[in-house]
């Protein structure tokens, strides 16, 4: 793991989401709460889109993909893996751009990942938009736990969130969306190290969607120093 410096991305952001479900409209709402400005894109319902702009409040407006990529500092992709090819042709060129994916390869059913072992679902999508900054982040927390992240993103001990890709600036920025929201980032390197985590974020899943706690899950990590005796 690579320490992650403390630097801040100047000035609120734009970004842009492309994805209306439980992740996409949960970490839109909260970019938009902590200073950034957000634009909700790629729904079938434009009036799901203008509600959660409305709820999200006055940093958000919804807007189609392409609307959203456009002038975006960083977009988040956060749509079923069956929908990301369509997605991407609708937003247009990402050329240059700072994408953050949290789209797991999932089968349509839920069931499995389609992509692993010698690859992964990030270096999938980045091979698909060879021109854009892939980072990996966001899969390993549950939808559920966002908000009260956020509630908490003032104490001291914060939850971790692994986070990998190739380009600085494009982790720099995620790493200020990750601390945004009210996590600790982990930097694993390389986007090749999402082949570890994508399997990981199904560990925490199994963990947050069959325990008796409830979904609303975190982690965090803890470094011992080994003792001679």
């Amino acid at each position: 793991m690579f320490p992650v410096p403390r630097t801040i991305y100047t000035g609120g952001m734009k970004i842009g989401i492309l994805g209306s479900g439980l992740m996409g409209s949960k970490l839109g709402t909260i970019f938009a709460r902590a200073g950034h400005r957000v634009v909700f894109s790629y729904s079938h319902d434009p009036k799901k889109l203008e509600t959660l702009a409305k709820k999200a409040g006055a940093n958000a407006r919804p807007g189609t993909p392409a609307e959203a990529v456009s002038g975006a500092d960083a977009v988040l992709l956060a749509v079923h893996w069956s929908r990301v090819g369509d997605v991407v042709e609708k937003a247009g060129s990402l050329a240059g751009k700072t994408v953050v994916t949290c789209s797991l390869p999932m089968s349509k059913d839920d069931d499995h990942l389609v992509v692993g072992f010698k690859t992964s679902g990030a270096e999938t999508l980045a091979r698909k938009i060879p021109k854009a900054h892939v980072v990996s982040a966001f899969s390993t927390a549950p939808s559920e736990v966002m908000f009260a992240v956020f509630a908490r993103r003032r104490r001291k001990m914060r939850p971790n969130l692994v986070f990998c890709g190739d380009n600085k600036l494009a982790k720099k920025k995620a790493t200020v969306l990750i601390r945004a929201v009210g996590f600790e980032p982990v930097d694993l390197g390389e986007l090749s190290n999402a082949r570890f985590v994508e399997p990981y974020a199904l560990l925490l899943a199994g963990i947050a969607y069959q325990g008796r706690t409830g979904p609303a899950l975190g982690y965090r990590f803890e470094h011992f120093t080994e003792r001679k005796s």
